[in-house]
């Protein structure tokens, strides 16, 4: 069985801080391309959490719609709230997503609604952040996902070098 792949699209981001948490999620969920639409981020692109450098191994692009640029094969799956979304408690991701995520002031436009294969929403009171939200869906992801591998073997590779801290069996 093949991989599954993760894209993720930011429709015209509020701040530097909140791509950089992006690709920073990116990275850790492992998404293979991250694009983003409008001139507010490219304003100040500064990247003020992405503390891992993700931008050197997952390309971070600007482009002027991100429906024209969904890969082949993939679905489009759009996070926002917007009437006749479902939970994503109720969804069921696909192997092959492309994850496009409205402004934080914003919403995404009607045509990319209309495009959409699905349309998810986090079942909060208020708007999340949007790196919370992307965090959240891709978590989601992940913990409904038959191929989650955890042990201590991910645990060495991906905590801090400081971190040593372990759970003692002293029962």
């Amino acid at each position: 069985m093949s991989e599954s792949k993760i894209c993720i699209g930011l429709s015209n981001p509020k701040s530097p801080t909140n791509v950089g948490a992006v690709m920073r999620a990116a990275g850790c969920f492992q998404a293979s391309s991250v694009f983003y639409t409008g001139r507010r981020y490219e304003l100040a692109a500064r990247f003020n959490t992405d503390t891992k450098n993700m931008t050197r191994s997952i390309p971070l692009a600007g482009v002027s719609c991100l429906l024209d640029s969904v890969p082949e094969n993939m679905n489009i799956v759009c996070v926002e709230l917007v009437e006749g979304a479902t939970p994503l408690p109720e969804y069921e991701h696909p192997k092959n997503a492309f994850y496009i995520f409205g402004p934080e002031d914003g919403t995404l436009s009607q045509q990319v609604i209309d495009r959409a294969d699905s349309v998810v929403y986090v079942p909060t009171r208020g708007c999340l952040n949007l790196a919370a939200t992307v965090n959240i869906v891709l978590y989601d992801r992940l913990a409904k996902s038959k191929q989650t591998s955890a042990s201590n073997d991910l645990i060495f590779q991906s905590r801090d070098r400081n971190n040593r801290v372990k759970v003692r069996d002293d029962n």
